[in-house]
């Protein structure tokens, strides 16, 4: 046997073959975590995954000489994509009228044979749209808004959970909920659901619009803490409420993806008590590593509210 066919092991996944190789590498040094156990987190924590990338396109981050070594963004579906993995084409705008200057043939994770084979390519990232696709692969309207909570520095979780509770608010004002979820690697995302079709339905403009009507409110009520200016040197110890990924070409790294970080920190959902407690105690929040988050979800299953 070759080295290099030593290294490689076929299992079997939900009926599906696949070829996993490296199993030793690894992706975290800081942390020693293997492309193994990257693996095995996301088996583990695939029930609670795959409802949130359930007919979403996905985009991935790449890392495959681990996270001290380059990465890269990739949307089509690779070369050698196997023929069982569900794909979808969609306008380059993300825009449900198909306009624009090319397509995209983005994979779709609707199980855990999939999301084994993107692991196994070091896809340590998965980021998702805001909208879904129906059985024909056509995307319908956003079914979400998303505001993610960027800190400025010396600003940190701490001032992210204050803005959340004012977001809360606001959205409560306008008749939506919203979920918290960290984002793994500074700050907090707000998920408010959002009906996407009827009469209260919005587009991906719609969407934003609504979600930066909310950001601008906040600044002009609380301009010491937050901030609605996408430009860095206006975020010093404020809380950006970046209302821009609702656009129909953007993502937002899916709840319970992994961070390419120095260590391996998951996009955790939380409980707004915790959030709370947040808000009230400077230290009472944190990044969540992949082991914590497979402890949160063994005792209380998914927290996501939404």
């Amino acid at each position: 046997m070759t080295p290099a066919a030593a290294k490689e092991v076929q299992v079997d996944v939900e009926g599906r073959t696949l070829t996993i190789s490296n199993l030793d590498k690894v992706l975290y040094p800081r942390t020693g975590t293997t492309k193994g156990e990257v693996l095995n987190y996301y088996a583990q924590v695939s029930p609670v995954l795959l409802p949130h990338l359930k007919d979403r396109a996905v985009t991935r981050i790449r890392w495959p000489h681990g996270v001290e070594g380059s990465s890269f963004f990739e949307k089509n579906a690779p070369a050698g994509t196997p023929s069982w993995v569900r794909t979808v084409e969609v306008s380059t705008t993300g825009s449900r009228t198909g306009k624009g200057d090319g397509t995209l043939r983005f994979p779709i994770c609707d199980d855990l044979a999939t999301l084994t084979w993107l692991a196994n390519l070091a896809a340590l990232e998965l980021h998702v749209h805001q909208w879904t696709v129906d059985a024909k692969g056509v995307p319908r309207n956003p079914n979400r808004i998303v505001i993610d909570l960027d800190p400025g520095e010396p600003a940190g979780l701490h001032e992210c959970a204050r803005v959340a509770l004012l977001v809360r608010d606001a959205l409560a004002a306008r008749d939506l909920t919203c979920s918290p979820v960290t984002s793994g690697s500074k700050g907090l995302h707000l998920y408010a659901p959002v009906p996407d079709t009827g009469p209260k339905s919005l587009d991906s403009e719609g969407t934003t619009a609504l979600a930066r009507e909310v950001a601008e409110t906040l600044q002009k009520e609380h301009p010491d803490l937050v901030t609605a200016t996408m430009t860095k040197a206006k975020r010093p110890g404020k809380v950006f409420l970046d209302w821009s990924q609702n656009s129909g070409s953007k993502t937002t790294i899916s709840p319970y993806s992994l961070r390419g970080r120095e260590r391996p920190t998951v996009a955790a959902p939380l409980t707004w008590d915790e959030v709370e407690e947040g808000a009230e105690d400077e230290l009472a929040l944190e990044q969540l590593t992949m082991e914590q988050v497979l402890e949160r979800v063994a005792e209380l299953g998914d927290v996501f509210e939404a």
